[in-house]
């Protein structure tokens, strides 16, 4: 099986590679797996095929089409905070290259009269919704989002069930948790902070928490991540009746219960190196998000992720934490 990996060089990239080198899928033991990315780490998953470049780059994706694979992980995209500061690198990155990988894809599938119709599974986000919200955001909720990363999500996933219904690829967009705990330093994205607070304590530094304690997110752990869409991989989408986006589960939780689970597993002294320093635009950002799901249909199909933010911490400190 030919498995291709768009943006296989980031974090979720790296987990979900050493996931399928050590688990196979479906199955397939014999994986041929293709990175793509801008850089990749030093010590990361041990794949033959790494290819560097930029999706945006002329011919990236159509170069990418002609090996023709037969399932496509698409996670590459810039983070929410760079792609509302940038407005024009978000588009540029976050949705034209989609269009474009997905025009390539059909042109394979016009070269060989239909035969080629690969699995296309895209990394979305629970960014494609926005406020009002319900309590709980259930799967009939509609998406309205409010960020220009959000619209470009929303925007990618329209254009997947588009090219999946005409019959051309067999796509699913799943909506991605914030993934947290993340491994490594700091990002753009406009929810690090919720790794930070963690992450920097357990490593003895001080973080930075720039929102009220009182704010309220949806998470799900880096190895449940790659849970999602390995599972994913295995679905048949057409029992998807035409709905190729799905919610995820994870734990809402509210920030200071955050710091309770980091206080329960580590103590009072690395709590301590919490010190709260409100960034008013980054509370403005926050206070848009979805804060809480019912994510029956995902969870009806078999997509697990863990119960509590408790849980989420200990994954970071079994996978992820330097000289534990």
């Amino acid at each position: 099986m030919k498995i291709l990996i768009l943006g296989g060089g980031g974090m979720v990239g790296q987990k979900l590679a050493q996931r399928l080198l050590a688990t196979g899928l479906q199955g397939h033991t014999d994986l041929q797996i293709t990175l793509h990315d801008l850089a990749f780490p030093e010590n990361g998953a041990q794949v033959s095929d790494q290819r560097v470049g930029s999706l945006a780059d002329a011919g990236s994706v159509e170069a990418l089409a002609k090996d023709r694979p037969d399932l496509i992980f698409h996670l590459a995209s810039i983070v929410s905070g760079q792609a509302e500061t940038d407005f024009d690198l978000g588009w540029n990155v976050n949705m034209h290259p989609t269009w474009r990988l997905l025009e390539a894809l059909r042109a394979e599938h016009l070269a060989t009269n239909g035969a080629y119709r690969p699995k296309l599974i895209f990394t979305s986000s629970i960014a494609v919704f926005g406020g009002p919200y319900p309590d709980k955001i259930d799967d009939t909720f509609f998406s309205a989002p409010q960020t220009s990363y959000g619209a470009q999500k929303s925007i990618c996933e329209t254009m997947i069930a588009d090219f999946s219904r005409k019959g051309f690829i067999d796509g699913l967009s799943i909506r991605l948790p914030t993934i947290c705990v993340r491994p490594g330093k700091p990002n753009l994205a406009a929810s690090s902070f919720f790794s930070g607070i963690i992450r920097e304590p357990l490593n003895g530094q001080q973080a930075i928490l720039p929102v009220a304690d009182t704010v309220r997110h949806w998470h799900a752990s880096p190895r449940a991540a790659a849970g999602f869409l390995t599972h994913a991989a295995g679905l048949a989408f057409e029992n998807l009746q035409g709905r190729r986006a799905l919610n995820l589960p994870g734990v809402s939780c509210t920030v200071a219960e955050q710091i309770e689970a980091l206080r329960d597993l580590a103590g009072n002294e690395v709590v301590a190196l919490i010190k709260p320093q409100p960034d008013a635009d980054i509370a403005k950002i926050v206070s848009g998000w979805p804060r809480d799901f019912d994510p029956q249909r995902a969870l009806s199909l078999g997509f697990q992720a863990e119960s509590d933010f408790k849980e989420i911490i200990q994954v970071y400190l079994d996978d992820d934490l330097p000289n534990r």
